[in-house]
């Protein structure tokens, strides 16, 4: 047998071919997690420039191996074959990550992995080796190669393994980890790179026949720098990417949090984080479904707090928020976790019980609330040292099957109703004789919802408007715009009907957004007749709960009709506007970025905050009625209004007298210097049209039309 070459390496090429590998290797694990991306486009395109990237490094490190072997002659490579040895480089890098993209490694799937992977690298080693043209060939010990084989199997084997081991490491272990896992991937690479490289027998006198192809001194140093650029490009567009995806996972996060918090805040009561209307008529819902494929009954308990006005009104909101926190406590303290306690109004909250609905257990269920809610309430601010104690109307009533309604509430509600007359702290099942009063509010309700709606047959829904004028020149000043329901059997329905109907209901919301509607409607229609005017509307407490929505609302009919803010005022009653006053404060500022004027309406009725009165970006206060009407009577309410108006001067508001009916309130309220009276005195809540032609006379002609038909009404008239 011909004498052999002993094959020597170049130890520094050797150094710099396991560095090849070993950062390819690294690169291979930092794509591993890109390709495994949800969006499916983009796991594509870093599947392709991965496989690309990876097996360019793969193949460098075998072509830089091999460029480390030193031979007594000179040698080049063969360009076609060499490039066929980088694409099976590159198909064996596509299987490794297209292996790694899998959620799970199965035995099957790293058997057939790891043997393609194997065969592809003997396949780009072996094909690169060819690439090498000697006279006589290479002699090959198949032992080696065999050993090789088995070799690259085995590195691939590890490497599947690894790609899935780093899955389980939290982000700061991962960073090591696949540091550590590059090193021992790479010397696998290695491993069978020379393990293969052995197996080549050369012999003496041999001659490289492809000695023009690829070749020369700076071979080395290219390949390999050219390989490391391509890499590092590869490796930092990939921290680019998870940066980014971190980025946008955290703000996905983020997004997904506050839409989970929004939609708890939409189904929850602000002051108690008890579930409000809209939670509870779906957790009927579902407990009705329920109970009708199990057979079982529901019940609803309304419980309505005694005296819980006199408790706002004599110490304040804040100690009226402290008193319907506690009581929320309390109520939620005896309720199990299967049940659903809400708070639909004010001192109004509502226990929904799935099972153990006998009327023996309800009753001991009512009882224990009362008990609990008759516990002295300490340290309410406000009230010093003495506690409080409240007592409750409870209402209970039953549901057995069939489909379920708003009746259910109602005849709760009926049946507190019914314990509050008698004298409160007690409780009531519904009874049959209380049905009427039910069915006429659920009829009233369907017929407003209908109204709403625009049916036919359900009557028209009106704005009503009452002239405001200026205290000094009787001059129109503008208008409040008053609900009117023309109803086609009850004849007209007022506001003292429809409010609580809608509120009870969950209708207000819609009414106030079709009050806000129309206003804005016939402020145009008004502007085409040559006729500038300013109207009020009253805002609601579940509106301004919903301050996204009447925003959204505002600007919407703002736009579509083309109305100037200014023209519009919104006036919240003081109890409504001190109930959450951060909160108030907050819808207020947006209202007003949008340029509409805010009026606090029945001042001097609740309890203000002197504080948050001046944060709020209000321009107006309105004096309550009741004030109004003793003027001429009484030196107390004379000593009120007066410091009212100093006070809203001093803030500089102006100060609006609702409720004036007589000459003297008139000249009383002007010697106070009081900027706009408003009342039966200058004018009714008229039509719009009426409105139009009053606006039209003279301010004497108006005096003297308005004393003559409703100088004799009264006060409550005008609502």
């Amino acid at each position: 047998m011909p004498a052999q070459f002993v094959l020597r390496f170049d130890p520094m090429v050797v150094v710099l071919s396991y560095l090849t590998a070993a950062f390819a290797s690294y690169v291979a694990l930092d794509l591993a997690q890109r390709v495994r991306s949800p969006d499916a486009q983009v796991a594509r395109g870093w599947w392709i420039a991965g496989s690309l990237s990876m097996g360019t490094g793969i193949w460098a490190m075998h072509f830089v191996g091999m460029l480390a072997l030193q031979l007594p002659f000179p040698v080049g490579y063969d360009a076609v074959v060499t490039g066929i040895s980088r694409l099976a480089a590159v198909l064996v890098s596509a299987i490794a990550l297209r292996t790694a993209a899998a959620d799970t490694l199965t035995t099957a799937r790293l058997a057939s992995g790891a043997v393609s992977m194997g065969a592809g690298i003997c396949a780009m080693h072996y094909t690169g080796m060819a690439a090498l043209e000697l006279t006589p060939s290479i002699r090959w010990d198949w032992g080696l190669v065999a050993a090789s084989a088995a070799v690259a199997t085995g590195a691939a084997a590890a490497a599947l393994c690894i790609f899935f081991w780093l899955r389980r490491l939290t982000r700061s272990q991962a960073r090591w980890g696949q540091v550590a896992a590059a090193l021992v991937m790479g010397a696998a690479v290695a491993g069978m790179h020379y393990t293969g490289m052995a197996a080549a027998g050369i012999e003496a006198g041999s001659v490289c026949r492809s000695v023009d192809g690829l070749g020369g001194d700076n071979l080395v140093a290219l390949v390999a720098g050219a390989t490391f650029a391509l890499l590092l490009l590869t490796l930092a567009t990939s921290a680019m990417d998870a940066r980014n995806q971190r980025r946008a996972s955290r703000l996905q996060q983020s997004l997904q949090a506050a839409t989970t918090e929004l939609a708890q805040q939409a189904l929850r009561d602000a002051l108690t984080g008890l579930a409000n209307r809209q939670l509870l008529e779906d957790r009927l819902q579902h407990a009705a479904a329920r109970g009708r494929r199990e057979g079982q009954r529901l019940a609803l308990l309304a419980v309505n707090l005694d005296g819980f006005k006199p408790i706002n009104d004599s110490f304040g909101h804040a100690a009226g928020d402290a008193v319907l926190r506690e009581a929320a406590q309390r109520l939620q303290s005896l309720a199990r976790s299967h049940d659903t306690l809400a708070r639909l109004g004010a001192d109004e909250f509502v226990l929904l019980l799935e099972t153990e609905v006998g009327e023996a257990a309800l009753a001991q269920v009512a009882q224990r609330l009362l008990d609990a809610l008759a516990e002295p309430m300490a340290g309410v601010p406000g009230a010093g040292r003495q506690p409080l104690r409240l007592s409750a109307s409870i209402g209970i009533a039953l549901h057995d099957g069939g489909t379920l309604d708003a009746s259910l509430i109602t005849q709760a509600d009926s049946a507190a109703q019914s314990v509050k007359r008698a004298g409160g702290n007690g409780f009531a099942f519904f009874e049959a004789h209380m049905q009427a009063d039910v069915r006429d509010q659920l009829d009233l309700a369907r017929e407003l919802r209908a109204a709403l709606d625009g049916e036919a047959g359900a009557g028209r829904l009106q704005l009503h408007y009452q002239p405001k004028v200026d205290g000094s020149s009787n001059e129109i000043a503008g208008v409040e715009a008053l609900l009117r329901w023309q109803h086609p059997l009850r004849g007209p329905v007022g506001p003292a009907a429809v409010i609580p109907v809608a509120e009870r209901f969950g209708l207000i919301v819609a009414l106030g957004e079709w009050v806000i509607a129309e206003a804005c409607r016939q402020l145009a229609a008004w502007r085409s007749d040559g006729l500038t005017m300013r109207v009020a509307i009253n805002l609601s407490v579940q509106q301004l709960r919903q301050p996204e929505a009447l925003l959204q609302r505002f600007e919407e009919a703002l736009a579509r009709y083309r109305i100037d803010a200014r023209q519009l005022t919104c006036e919240i009653t003081e109890s409504v506007a001190m109930a959450d006053a951060a909160a108030t404060e907050a819808v207020l500022q947006h209202l007003g970025a949008l340029g509409l004027a805010l009026s606090i309406d029945d001042f001097g009725t609740g309890y203000s905050s002197l504080a948050y009165l001046r944060r709020l970006p209000v321009s107006q206060l309105k004096i309550d009625r009741s004030f109004v009407q003793d003027l001429e009577t009484s030196a107390d309410a004379r000593a009120i209004v007066k410091a009212v108006v100093e006070l809203a001067h001093a803030l500089s508001l102006e100060v609006v007298a609702e409720g004036v009916e007589t000459t003297g309130q008139a000249a009383v309220l002007r010697g106070m210097r009081c900027d706009k009276l408003q009342g039966y005195l200058f004018g009714r809540p008229m039509p719009a049209e009426e409105l139009a032609r009053w606006a039209k006379d003279t301010p004497a002609e108006r005096l003297r039309f308005s004393a003559s038909l409703y100088g004799g009404l009264d006060a409550g008239a005008g609502v």
